[in-house]
Formats: structure tokens, sequence, C-alpha cells
């Protein structure tokens, strides 16, 4: 099995410490505020364990970044992953969705045979909810996403997949991909015995080159217009009225004015 995880800003962060360059349109990362691996890389890193923890096997990590934080990524060896593979390179700094899914599709390609890729429904930073179903697509491989449950029955896989009023059964084939959401349940805790089983666990860091990415397709295929910071303002109006029923009927017709209700 094999996982992919990115490492993010810190969703919790106080929103204060939230800023970005709009001439570059670009996040400028918090002083003081640790990142983390996004969340829903987790819960998919959990979905994975569950099924070690039932039937056996291994699982395989990929992160790509920059300057990724060694005490952050390893915390996927913590939990209960065999190896971990680090991409990086300035190369593939910045890239939009498809960019970052043919990198991430060229690694597992070199990493070699597997059963099934674990992604996060969407990262917990630009929520786009793309890279998943781009490696699935570059790679020939079915995916299904929205995962709450996985589980590996009789060679396939089963996913409960969230709908919008339950959940749907699904069965698929290996090789796939199947991308996780937050209802799958909160991921585990490294254990100390995992913390220190992790600094002995194998972790491998590619380049662009050692994976085999052609330049020409990390050219952008979106354009980010703008990137700010909402300001929001806000405004108390009282409402009057000779009587408490007279201010409530000023309220409601000026709720109605205001299209609130």
């Amino acid at each position: 099995m094999i996982v992919c995880a990115k490492q993010i800003q810190d969703p919790e962060a106080p929103p204060a410490t939230f800023k970005v360059d709009p001439a570059a349109n670009k996040v400028i990362p918090p002083a003081g505020v640790e990142p983390v691996i996004s969340p829903f890389d987790e819960q998919a890193e959990e979905a994975a364990l569950r099924i070690k923890d039932a039937q056996g096997g291994t699982i395989k990590v990929i992160s790509m970044g920059l300057e990724m934080k060694r005490t952050v990524v390893l915390k996927s060896l913590s939990m209960g992953a065999d190896e971990l593979y680090l991409i990086e390179d300035p190369a593939l700094a910045g890239l939009a969705s498809f960019s970052t899914a043919y990198a991430l599709a060229a690694a597992i390609k070199k990493i070699g045979e597997f059963d099934v890729i674990f992604c996060g429904r969407q990262a917990a930073d630009w929520d786009a909810g793309q890279v998943g179903s781009g490696i699935a697509e570059i790679l020939g491989i079915p995916s299904v996403t929205v995962a709450k449950k996985v589980d590996a029955v009789d060679g396939r896989i089963r996913v409960e997949r969230v709908v919008a009023d339950g959940y749907e059964v699904i069965e698929v084939e290996t090789p796939c991909l199947i991308t996780v959401s937050n209802e799958l349940g909160e991921p585990r805790y490294p254990t100390m015995k995992g913390i220190m089983a992790a600094k002995k666990k194998p972790t491998t860091v590619w380049s662009a080159q050692d994976i085999g990415v052609d330049p020409s397709k990390l050219q952008a295929r979106t354009k980010l217009l703008k990137l700010f910071v909402e300001e929001r303002v806000g405004k108390c109006e009282m409402m009057e009225g000779e009587t408490i029923e007279e201010a409530a009927a000023n309220l409601a017709l000026r709720l109605r004015e205001v299209k609130v209700i």
C-alpha cells in the first residue's frame, strides 16, 4: 500500500498568523507555527493501517515539498508505516494539481508494484481535491473517492463511499486508488515505541531527476489571479420601537429587507 501525505501549514493555527504576499500570490509561512501533515492524509494512512492490522502488508508513504521538517514527515512512520519517500526539488515547488499528480505518479511508478494508493480526499490547505483522481488517471487505474471505510475482501477492495444521503458500497479490483474522507474517524496517535522505531525505518530522498519527470509537463494548467485575505467588517444596527413588540416587528422588517429571512 502507498499513502500520499502532504506537509501543510497548521489549519488550527490562529487566523491572525495567516498572511499572504499579494504581489507574488503566495502564502507567507507563519513564524513559530509548526507545519503538520494534512489531516485528510493522516486519515488516509489510518485506512491503510487498519488493513495492515487486519491482514498484514506494508505501507510506503510519499511526501513532496521543499524544506520538509523531518519531525513532521516522520510522523507517518511513527504511526506505523514501513518506509518513507521524500521528493524534494525546487523544480517541484508550488505545483498546481495536475503537475503534482504527475510528479507523484512518476514516483509511484519508480517504487514499483502496489495494490492500493491512499490519498486524503483533499489537502487541508487549498482544498482542491484533484490530485488523487489525477494520479489514478495518469496511472490508468480505477479510483473511488470520499471513502468512510475501506476493507480488503477476497482480493478486492470494498469501500463505503460518502454520498449526500448516506453512503454507497463499492468493490473495486486492485491496483486502485482510494481517497479517504474524515468520516473514517480519527487517526491513531504515535506511541513512544512507534516514535523510537521510526528513526530506524528507511527514508529515501529523491529529486525530480530521480523520478524521471518531464519538465514540460510541470507547466501550470491553471492561473491564480488573486490571493488575498478577506477583510471582514462588522456593523451593529439597533432596532428601536415604543414597545418590545414594535421593536421586534421592525427587526423582522429589516431582516426581510436585507434578505436574511
